[in-house]
């Protein structure tokens, strides 16, 4: 029997008990890959937003509205060469949990302004001019199945018609193709005058924010603040910012999503510390008069010590490898409907990495101190025992 056969004899000698702990470590590795995925999200929609661009929101709060006539004055100021506009529209379709972003655009300004976003130029015209027409991201499309032609319902939260009904129709004219990673500019688009006809009166004439092109990105900062200059004194006052910037502060409406995601998995592997060192100090002590008998063979102490310490390292790199492969599968599985929101959903082999190198060193940690008790661990005093 070799070191390696063992370890492994010695690991699994307590079938349940070392099926629970390993269980334990499997489902810490499983959370902990899925919220780093889910940050690495975030990340990446931040990382991707176009250098070239500014967001111009209202000073306060998100959710106050701009009038569209900011629109001809921003275009005035020196350093801005393109402008188009958004409006959070929410929303939802069939069921709550079908959510995804939802715009009222001017449609071929907005394809100028995201250039990156590929859509035919034949399904560009009809959008323009259908006035119920929409355009969604190909992998939308595919996600619910929808064709050229359908008829989509979105029942409306924040904006309902004037006549009070809640439920909007919109015809499907066209998909366009977005980049891996594309939050806020992946979402379902709709033609902002079909909206601001739609909506009550004192509700028309009002976007949620404006993007822009600068004309030259090392003057974003300037532009920005000859931007806020001309509305500082207006009843509606702007903050503009750089597209990466405005993406991180929309992410962060939801809270502090890398703050939230590090405070569960803190919590999560400060209790699998604890169970599986629990778990490692009560094998070795049912195994003292057995690492006695080792050393009597000729074993000398760093063998007991690492073979102690070698049973914790593999005892959690293999509940962490069943967690991240299982985390791999699962984010598989529901990426296209994560995909919708924050836009590329993948675990990515940083990730993963991360979590094996975490795996061992916490195999380490619980491992250290039954480790060094083996090692100082006396014959006579072992087997007296």
């Amino acid at each position: 029997m070799n070191k390696f056969s063992l370890v492994w004899s010695n690991l699994f000698r307590r079938k349940v008990r070392t099926f629970l702990t390993l269980f334990s470590v499997l489902v810490a590795f499983l959370l902990f890959a899925l919220l780093r995925t889910v940050v690495v999200a975030f990340e990446g929609g931040v990382e991707l937003a176009g250098v070239d661009r500014l967001n111009v929101s209202p000073k306060y709060s998100i959710i106050d509205p701009l009038p569209v006539s900011h629109r001809n004055e921003i275009l005035n100021v020196e350093g801005v060469t393109a402008i188009s506009q958004q409006s959070w529209f929410g929303g939802s379709y069939q069921s709550p949990t079908n959510f995804f972003p939802k715009f009222p655009v001017r449609p071929r300004e907005y394809f100028q302004m995201y250039s990156e976003l590929i859509i035919d130029p034949a399904q560009l015209e009809a959008f323009e001019n259908n006035r119920i027409g929409a355009v969604v991201p190909a992998a939308m499309a595919e996600q619910f199945e929808w064709r050229l032609g359908d008829r989509i319902p979105i029942e409306g939260d924040i904006y309902i018609k004037r006549d009070g009904n809640k439920l909007w129709e919109f015809e499907l004219v066209g998909t366009y193709e977005t980049p891996d990673s594309a939050f806020l500019s992946s979402a379902f688009l709709f033609n902002y005058d079909y909206f601001n006809e739609a909506i009550p009166e004192q509700m028309q004439g009002i976007v949620s924010w404006f993007t822009i092109r600068v004309e030259n990105p090392d003057e974003a900062a300037e532009v920005a603040a000859r931007i806020d200059a001309v509305f500082e004194n207006s009843r509606n006052p702007t903050r503009s910012a750089t597209e990466a910037e405005f993406t991180r502060q929309f992410a962060s409406q939801l809270g502090d999503i890398g703050l939230m995601m590090n405070g569960i998995l803190s919590a999560v592997f400060f209790t699998i510390l604890l169970l599986t060192a629990n778990t490692m100090s009560q094998a070795f002590r049912e195994r003292i008069p057995e690492l006695a008998v080792l050393k009597t063979f000729g074993f000398t102490d760093f063998s007991v010590s690492a073979l102690v310490l070698a049973e914790s390292i593999m005892l959690c790199a293999l509940g962490g490898a069943l967690g991240i492969g299982l985390a791999a599968l699962v984010s598989g599985a529901i990426a296209p409907v994560v995909e919708s929101l924050l836009g590329s959903f993948q675990l990515t082999v940083t990730t993963m990495a991360s979590g094996m190198a975490i795996a061992v060193l916490l195999g380490v940690v619980v491992g250290l101190v039954p480790a060094i008790s083996a090692n100082r661990l006396q014959i006579v005093d072992a087997l007296r025992k």
